[in-house]
């Protein structure tokens, strides 16, 4: 019996451990199960605040936009044209707009409703073509005040001057019609919104051009007088032409040009020999 009691006691030794690990195996699987349950918990809440945060974003930037046009709208201040009206414009020289040059439109306003326009202003503008918000070239606002009754129709005639470094470049021209009703609202109606070419002027005299009529005719009076200072010295080599007097007269020839002493000497021989011949 004492032989087996420490066999009994190694065998309890191994046996106790593996008891323990087989009782504790249990709640290791729940704890790692539970934590398995909570990680997924914690993965469908973090979507649905993902979900929910998008939503917000969405619903934000919707606001953030439809603020951002009430805000445009409102700094912008731009009066738009009444239903009840119609414009129309004419350009007396056609769609020319020559430099430095008056330039001519009528503007047409048509009362189509049943009360009264008071048509205010009507103003001119050259803009950056690029951007329109840019000023160019701001004309004066002409003033008119007129009332147009119902189913009436006025004409009205404005005149503008572009800038004469303006020429040959495109620039956006708007023309503004400005008129309110008898309920105060104020309209304003763009008869033209284009973008036109300004074109130079072609019968005026630039600078460049005077100075090259002015060239030319130094170039021209410079070979006149060439010319003529080479008929000149071609008329000195010219020799005198010989002319041959005879021998019947000695009264036709010229004796200035022999000294008097010669001229004595002469005479002298003359005289000598005039009483040998005799």
């Amino acid at each position: 019996m004492m032989k087996f009691l420490p066999k009994l006691f190694l065998i309890a030794l191994l046996a106790f451990p593996a008891t323990i690990l087989i009782n504790c195996k249990g709640p290791l699987v729940a704890a790692q199960d539970a934590t398995e349950d909570e990680e997924a918990v914690d993965d469908v809440i973090a979507e649905d605040e993902d979900d929910e945060a998008e939503v917000e974003d969405d619903e934000t930037t919707e606001l953030t936009e439809e603020k951002d046009e009430e805000e445009e709208d409102v700094t912008s201040g731009e009066a738009k044209a009444s239903p009840n009206a119609d414009t129309t414009i004419l350009f007396v020289k056609g769609e020319d707009f020559p430099a430095n040059n008056i330039v001519k439109f009528l503007a047409g306003f048509t009362n189509k409703g049943s009360e009264d326009f008071v048509v205010e202003s009507l103003d001119a503008s050259f803009r950056y073509p690029q951007d329109y918000q840019f000023y160019i070239q701001n004309f004066t606002a002409l003033q008119l005040n007129t009332v147009v009754q119902p189913l009436r129709q006025a004409t009205f005639e404005y005149s503008f001057i572009p800038a004469e470094p303006m020429g040959g470049r495109p620039f956006g021209l708007v023309i503004n019609l400005n008129y309110k009703d008898n309920s105060g609202n104020v309209f304003q109606d763009a008869v033209f919104n284009q973008t036109v070419t300004i074109t130079e002027r072609e019968d005026g005299l630039d600078g460049e051009t005077i100075f090259m009529y002015v060239f030319l005719s130094g170039l021209g009076l410079l070979v006149a007088v060439g010319l003529h200072q080479l008929l000149e010295s071609r008329k000195r080599r010219r020799p005198a032409p010989k002319v041959e007097m005879g021998t019947s007269s000695h009264n036709d020839v010229d004796m200035s040009w022999i000294p008097q002493e010669t001229l004595n000497q002469i005479m002298q021989s003359r005289r000598g020999e005039i009483p040998a011949f005799l």
